[in-house]
């Protein structure tokens, strides 16, 4: 199988929350189509593993925020590679509970999504969630929203690990020359890009970085970089 006909496919980058005993949490998703119209039902697909599955499955509630172009790589970090069982994802995040007692964040979002799950399907790691829209809201009209092509192209993005859309080796293989990539999260610092979002223009060096500088996705400083050969 070649896995990179699967870049052809098109996909967003949302962050879907749910909320448990009062706690809430969230996640990046990239993997969300509406299957019907009447009702109006989404289909998302979330890891098992994760926190906001395990809301989900107790809830049956769901948010999707639809992000804007422009959303800096430092809050898809949060919401992607760091867990909600070790930090609390929504701190310094700007986010409203809706009336299902569901919150869906508000921050750097075009519109958003109000669901209930209606049905599931279970997919080994995966389970694909069936969820019918009881409210949405536009938030920014106008707005472009990000693709998953201009977050990978653009942005220098990276998939988790537990993600649908992960395929191993993919960074390292399509990055070659005088890059450097984060051993955490994979990120790949790419000098012609630089990482305007965390103040390094385009053109600097990764050796020019300051030395407080640290990963756009994921936090950790440059120690934690080794060169793309």
């Amino acid at each position: 199988m070649e896995a990179n006909a699967l870049h052809f496919i098109s996909y967003g980058v949302y962050i879907v929350s749910s909320v448990n005993d009062g706690r809430y949490n969230g996640q990046i998703v990239n993997s969300i189509i509406q299957v019907t119209n009447d009702p109006t039902t989404l289909a998302i697909s979330v890891n098992k593993k994760t926190l906001t599955h395990e809301f989900i499955e107790k809830s049956g509630l769901f948010t999707v925020s639809v992000l804007e172009r422009d959303t800096p790589l430092k809050l898809i970090g949060k919401f992607g590679f760091k867990s909600g069982r070790e930090v609390d994802k929504l701190a310094d995040t700007r986010y409203e509970v809706l009336s299902s007692g569901c919150p869906v964040v508000t921050e750097n979002t075009v519109c958003y999504l109000d669901a209930r799950v209606v049905n599931r399907m279970d997919f080994a790691n995966y389970t694909v969630f069936l969820g019918e829209v009881v409210g949405s809201k536009m938030l920014k009209l106008g707005a472009k929203v990000m693709t998953y092509e201009y977050y990978h192209q653009e942005k220098s993005g990276t998939t988790p690990e537990g993600a649908p859309t992960f395929i191993k080796g993919e960074e390292e293989a399509k990055v070659p020359g005088a890059k450097y990539r984060c051993t955490v999260c994979n990120y790949i610092y790419n000098p012609a890009v630089g990482d305007p979002d965390g103040g390094i223009q385009p053109g600097t060096l990764f050796e020019d970085i300051p030395d407080t500088w640290v990963c756009p996705t994921c936090g950790v400083d440059k120690t934690n970089f080794v060169k793309v050969e």
